[in-house]
């Protein structure tokens, strides 16, 4: 087992291409190829995390926030970050983060905050354009179908909650080919026409090099003509936030003690209460005051984010009911959702979860 076996599963998930433009997802120390003794989960990397590795014999941390986010120019141990880096290299240890990419899957951070509330119906509250390409071929029909099934093997055609999406129109293609060629059907030379099927598949652009492989490899002709089309189009399945519905509505002052005990709370952040009931609610793990004007356009009653600054709150306007629990309270299960993710790809590994509380903000109550 090696490092790069253990990112390659992560990033099966969660892609390395979903994370957002400003943030430094990958891998911040170690080398792919090393051999990995073991895996500690955290929700960040801090000394006391990599001393607890480098005891368990572990040499790769597989952490939410990256301790390395703006570029470092010296490592002379005169912060947290670089006295963390160096302690990393010092013991040979491995810092993979996977860190926006899983705030942005529909499986992801912000799945589990909703586990937690019990939300049903889930979906994307700001789901993301320009993350889909349509892929047009054409195929003799008696191949049309085993065509069709390799595309959808190789991760093709999920439209939602709907997985072997496709569209077919018969018609007929021309081609002749070169004296040297070797033709699935027709002559070297003389021009042949042949009854065809048009398939139209939409793909995620990051399934792009597998899904093409695949074509080429199911395709029975020797020169196969495809396009891919960039989509303008949402994709439904990765952006930010989230948003879900209550079992059952409960009046706001409910709302907020359920918030309470699902993320163990000393206190709640909120606006005012609103006298309504809270059926609908967005949420977002992190900071997340950026899709307060969304969460109100999406109809939500109320929105559970952290590290909402005093001018913000006033973005409520009276219209959602506000909350915000924390940006380690609001993440704090992630450390769950990567284990669990790895778990099920290596049941038999030497796989752990911190125990360092690495929360950086305390209450006095």
């Amino acid at each position: 087992m090696t490092v790069g076996d253990i990112i390659r599963e992560l990033e099966a998930v969660a892609p390395a291409a979903y994370q957002e433009s400003y943030d430094n997802a990958g891998l911040l120390t170690g080398q792919r190829q090393w051999e990995c003794t073991g895996v500690i989960c955290a929700l960040d990397v801090t000394e006391a995390v990599i001393a607890e590795a480098a005891g368990l014999g572990c040499n790769l941390v597989v952490v939410h926030h990256p301790v390395i986010f703006g570029g470092l120019k010296r490592l002379t141990g005169s912060n947290y970050v670089e006295r963390t880096v160096i302690a990393a290299i010092r013991h040979d240890i491995a810092i993979y983060a996977i860190h926006t990419n899983l705030d942005n899957v529909i499986a992801g951070v912000n799945d589990r905050i909703a586990e937690r509330l019990g939300l049903t119906n889930r979906r994307i509250l700001l789901p993301k354009g320009g993350l889909l390409l349509k892929l047009v071929t054409f195929v003799p029909v008696a191949q049309a179908g085993m065509v069709r099934e390799a595309l959808f093997g190789a991760g093709a055609g999920q439209i939602g909650q709907y997985s072997e999406c496709s569209f077919s129109v018969s018609g007929a293609g021309t081609f002749k080919g070169a004296a040297d060629t070797q033709p699935f059907v027709g002559t070297p030379g003389e021009q042949h026409m042949e009854k065809e099927e048009r398939i139209e598949v939409i793909l995620p652009a990051v399934h792009r090099q597998t899904v093409v492989a695949a074509l080429l490899k199911a395709h029975p002709y020797e020169e196969v003509a495809y396009d891919l089309i960039p989509l303008a189009n949402d994709f439904q399945q990765v952006g930010s936030g989230l948003l879900g519905e209550l079992p059952s509505a409960m009046p706001e002052a409910d709302f907020l003690a359920l918030l309470k005990e699902a993320f163990g709370l000393a206190v709640v952040r909120h606006t005012p209460l609103l006298g309504k009931l809270v059926k609908k609610v967005a949420l977002c793990g992190g900071a997340g005051s950026f899709l307060t004007g969304k969460a109100i356009a999406s109809g939500a009653d109320a929105y559970v984010t952290s590290d909402i600054k005093y001018h913000e709150f006033f973005d409520a306007d009276g219209r959602i009911l506000l909350a915000d629990i924390g940006h380690w309270e609001s993440e704090q299960f992630t450390i769950d959702l990567l284990y669990d993710i790895l778990l099920a790809k290596f049941p038999t590994f030497a796989l752990l979860k911190s125990k360092v509380k690495t929360n950086p903000v305390s209450y006095y109550i």
